[in-house]
């Protein structure tokens, strides 16, 4: 049973310090509060009907891979547990049980670092035109959603709402955080992939790409915002995976899928969405959350 949707927050006695395309951060002075909420955004274009549910499946799972891979990466998470929160968090229980992170606050870094291991979306449309995937060479004659031979780290620039994110190459990113930073955020991101990718294939679930954002706390690298969820991830059902088309998937390309097909334009306002097309994403989030933790929605 789904629990009403939430689609902004209202906390007016805490401070709000942005409102992204899924979530709402509040300033807490020496750290923040991070609530999903249920909206849901494709080409960057936030839709006007929530998802009920999503934002609680996102933090779970966020939460399980945090806990997961604590001991090989510092993140920011404090706690998901309200009633750990401080006191100022007490009055709005109700709006945040499920759904938020209390967190460390970060220097984050300004870029998407995401790491590829198969050949799809934007990637599969780069190399049938270059060879090339963010300018990394590829073999020829490869095909939709084949298995790279190796992950690649290919970075990006971290867009305000509304604009798009521009891919660059490493050179790139070494100028804009520093060549030691920007080797130990690659290092890490390939290694959490490959990491979280044998553990999914364990589930069922081919970890076909993913986006990580990282900052510094006390000088440390660390991950912050959500980690490997549906909406950061491709995540493939193994059992329906066919090489040559792109997959049926755990995440929001379903909605993409529809939109297109819908002959809506990202330029158009968006459009509400019908029930079945709400059903069928959430019941896609669900899923992953169910398959990767073993568990169903808590609280």
């Amino acid at each position: 049973m789904s629990s009403e949707p939430l689609f902004e927050t209202r906390m007016p006695s805490l401070k709000l310090a942005s409102r992204g395309k899924v979530r709402d951060i509040y300033d807490l002075g020496d750290s923040l509060l991070i609530v999903a909420t249920d909206r849901i955004s494709a080409f960057d274009v936030v839709m006007p009907t929530p998802i009920p549910d999503k934002g609680r499946i996102l933090t779970q799972i966020s939460h399980f891979w945090l806990s997961f891979l604590g001991d090989s990466i510092e993140h920011h998470l404090i706690s998901t547990k309200t009633a750990s929160f401080p006191e100022a968090c007490r009055p709005y229980e109700a709006q945040l049980a499920g759904r938020s992170m209390w967190v460390r606050k970060a220097r984050v870094l300004p870029v998407e670092c995401i790491v590829r291991g198969y050949l799809v979306g934007s990637g599969w449309k780069d190399y049938q035109t270059t060879g090339k995937v963010c300018g990394i060479t590829l073999p020829d004659g490869m095909r939709e959603a084949e298995k790279l031979p190796e992950p690649i780290f290919t970075p990006s620039t971290k867009a305000e709402q509304g604009q798009h994110d521009e891919n660059i190459s490493a050179a790139q990113m070494a100028e804009t955080v520093g060549a030691d930073l920007a080797a130990q955020v690659e290092e890490a991101s390939l290694r959490i992939y490959r990491t979280a990718a044998a553990y999914a294939l364990e589930k069922g679930i081919i970890l076909a790409d993913t986006k990580f954002e990282f900052g510094l706390i006390d000088g440390k690298l660390a991950l912050v915002d959500e980690v490997l969820t549906p909406d950061s991830s491709r995540f493939w059902p193994e059992d329906r995976y066919t090489v040559g088309r792109s997959p049926e998937s755990f995440d929001k390309q379903y909605l993409r899928d529809y939109l297109i097909q819908s002959g809506w334009k990202s330029s158009e306002a968006p459009p509400e969405l019908p029930g079945d097309v709400v059903a069928n994403t959430r019941h896609r989030y669900l899923e992953a959350l169910q398959r990767l933790t073993g568990k169903g929605l808590e609280g």
